[in-house]
């Protein structure tokens, strides 16, 4: 139930899209730790009733990103005149008199974020199809000038190295590998990427891709960076047979050079290591999710020491 003050404060908002329309329920939508989302129903002026979710980004994004809002509505812009699956974007909101921090109103898209499909070939099969999609992107036909590099990502959290490390993940050793290689030699074309491309993004309605969701970390870098960050999500969700079917069908749909790949691979995990213990996740499945984050360490680590 949202309360009496911050329904009044949601009732602001939709009169910011319309001034004569009318919140009918709000709720609260769950699964997301990177912003907060607000499902609204409201009837139009006209009459007809529509959806929308109001989105505030978390204190760390805007920390990170002190114009993270308004970057996320310009890039869902670009991204639906790029015919892909997202939200359209509705309003922009930075004058602070409604939240004390900005905030975005885009369309609610039915649909559901799914981990246990019966069909998860079908599932890889669309899920791998919509990202060889986005890399394909011309982003240099749009004005991404906002984005920042991946790699200055990743430069910062190895350069913010944790007073003690996570050995139970082999940080240590994962953090000395990649601050020797690092900046990694580039063999692929810059590309536009989502940034978090993992079964949770993914909105499914009857069994089709309906929408990919939460752009907050978009950034332009090399493919791989978006590959490594999928294969352990999908290891995750559906185990080392989705994650292998998923790495060679997106090879046989974009041609790239994945000499690196175990590379990029080390910085998912690390991404991963850094973050898990702040999911609230139970004892049982984070112990589970950790088993399998190792083993992906190590099968990476192998394949550094082959090459």
């Amino acid at each position: 139930m949202i309360e009496t003050e911050g329904y009044d404060k949601l009732a602001q908002v939709v009169r910011k899209i319309d001034p004569r329309g009318r919140l009918l329920r709000a709720w609260q939508l769950q699964g997301g730790v990177s912003a907060q989302m607000t499902a609204l129903e409201i009837e139009r002026s006209g009459g007809q009733t529509q959806k929308m979710i109001v989105r505030l980004h978390g204190e760390l994004d805007r920390k990170n990103n002190p114009q993270i809002a308004a970057d996320e509505f310009r890039l869902l812009h670009l991204l639906r005149s790029a015919a892909l699956p997202v939200p359209e974007p509705y309003y922009l909101d930075q004058s602070g008199e409604i939240f004390p921090i900005p905030y975005i109103v885009i369309e609610y898209i039915e649909g559901k974020t799914e981990f246990t499909l019966a069909n998860v070939p079908d599932l890889i099969q669309q899920f791998t199809t919509c990202l060889a999609s986005i890399h394909r992107v011309d982003y240099a036909k749009l004005d991404v000038s906002f984005l920042p590099p991946a790699e200055q990502r990743y430069a910062r959290l190895l350069s913010e190295r944790p007073a003690v490390l996570d050995e139970s993940l082999d940080e240590g050793h994962m953090r000395d590998v990649l601050e020797a290689a690092w900046p990694l030699p580039r063999r692929n074309p810059t590309v536009f990427l989502h940034g978090d491309f993992w079964p949770g993004n993914i909105l499914w309605r009857d069994g089709q891709l309906a929408a990919v969701i939460d752009w907050e970390d978009a950034v332009l870098g090399d493919p791989l960076a978006d590959l490594g960050n999928s294969r352990v999500e999908l290891l995750w969700a559906f185990g080392s047979d989705a994650m292998q079917q998923f790495t060679q069908l997106y090879q046989s749909m974009n041609v790239i050079d994945v000499t690196n790949l175990p590379y990029w691979d080390l910085c998912a995990a690390l991404r991963k290591t850094s973050q898990i213990s702040q999911w609230g996740l139970d004892t049982a499945l984070e112990k589970t999710m950790r088993a399998g984050l190792r083993r992906f360490i190590d099968q990476a680590f192998e394949q550094l020491s082959v090459s």
